[in-house]
């Protein structure tokens, strides 16, 4: 999981879930002709590294990062450094804050390199018009963008002249560069480019992460395309008391609703949704009520069991909805409550749960007073199987 707090370095900053690190690291994984990756970090950052992979799966092809220098320039060399003991043939180097490279992109390089190039960077033309100004901000001239490029990471390299390259730069105090294309370039190697993707975003301002996180969520919605809506219903009747637990809060109230559990109906109503929406039995067929564990049991319990059956699909909880029908208590004064409830066992935002009541008009046994009725309706969304 990545840091939400908003002051760790922007590499182990939450994106989808997970430190940007790492989904840049799985990102450059997903190409099956990386055989290694080696980390750069940061001295005081070892534990946010070690936390941040460690629910990586990728063994010993992930090795032990090393600790960079002041310079993305020292960094670099001393990632080099490490890996010079594999003395790999190619190495590529990717900045730890573009997670959204693909695969495609690192297949362009390394088919730069095994092409002939003995350098290659992924670039983007520039289609912009370019102005340079004076320090006052007044445009003094218009740049021709003809043969021009953005360019971004990862750059590839034969890792003999490059690790080179940098030895000498470091003994010839040459210590500015602020990519390992311009260090080639000065060491007179010679560098290709190829074509990259607008989509590989440095994340560096506070606006590139909100837009960062925005792709991945709508990357993350996308991928799940069976929508599925269920429905739920539960019943319960009063009994001597002095609550009521509904939506997972208790309510005062001159009586209690009777059940095996708490008999908290807005709960188990949403529980059987989410279990109609998997296809997946109802709340009785995983919690039978003749089994004695589940006496007085909290609903919550059974909800949280639903959602994970969601999670253990793959999917994700889009919207819930339930309704409340009885004549008491009043629900209006604790629907808040209950949402955040909700919300909060679902893993959901706020937003994204709805609660509301209303009477039988003093019909039926919620109209007599005998009893509380819930519905619920869950909109869930799981991976796309091919049904083939």
């Amino acid at each position: 999981m990545g840091d939400t707090s908003g002051t760790a370095p922007k590499q182990y900053r939450e994106l989808a879930g997970q430190a940007i690190l790492v989904k840049s690291i799985e990102s450059l994984a997903a190409s099956s002709r990386i055989n290694a990756l080696q980390a750069v970090i940061h001295a005081d950052d070892r534990e946010s590294y070690e936390t941040a992979v460690s629910s990586i799966g990728l063994g010993d092809r992930l090795r032990a990062p090393v600790i960079g220098g002041a310079t993305r320039q020292a960094s670099v060399l001393a990632g080099l450094e490490a890996l010079s003991d594999a003395a790999p043939d190619y190495v590529l180097i990717h900045d730890g804050v573009r997670p959204f490279v693909t695969v495609a992109t690192v297949d362009k390089v390394i088919d730069a390199l095994l092409g002939g190039c003995d350098a290659a960077l992924a670039a983007t033309q520039i289609v912009d018009t370019l102005k340079r100004t004076d320090q006052a901000a007044h445009i003094v001239e218009t740049v021709s963008r003809e043969d021009l490029w953005a360019a971004q990471t990862p750059q590839g390299f034969r890792f003999a002249p490059l690790i080179a390259a940098h030895r000498k730069a470091v003994a010839d105090g040459e210590n500015t560069f602020t990519d390992d294309a311009a260090v080639a370039e000065w060491a007179g190697i010679d560098v290709c480019v190829v074509e990259g993707d607008k989509g590989n975003m440095k994340i560096t301002t506070a606006e590139d992460l909100e837009e960062a996180r925005t792709r991945a969520r709508q990357a993350e919605w996308m991928a799940l395309a069976d929508i599925r809506t269920g429905t739920g219903y539960d019943v319960h009747a009063f009994a001597p008391g002095d609550h009521v637990t509904l939506g997972g809060i208790d309510i005062p109230h001159d009586r209690r609703l009777s059940g095996h559990s708490d008999a908290d109906v807005a709960l188990h109503a949403i529980t059987d949704a989410i279990f109609g929406a998997l296809a997946d039995g109802d709340i009785g067929s995983h919690f039978p009520p003749s089994d004695p564990q589940w006496k007085g049991a909290a609903s919550h319990i059974f909800l949280r069991k639903a959602v994970a059956r969601v999670a253990e699909r793959g999917g994700a909880i889009a919207h819930l909805d339930v309704t409340i029908v009885c004549e008491a208590p009043k629900i209006g004064p604790h629907r808040d409550a209950m949402r955040k409830s909700i919300a909060e066992i679902c893993g959901l935002s706020l937003d994204r749960v709805a609660v509301k009541a209303t009477t039988s008009e003093r019909l039926g046994f919620t109209g007599r007073g005998e009893g509380i009725a819930s519905l619920a309706t869950a909109t869930i969304r799981l991976p796309l199987r091919d049904e083939t």
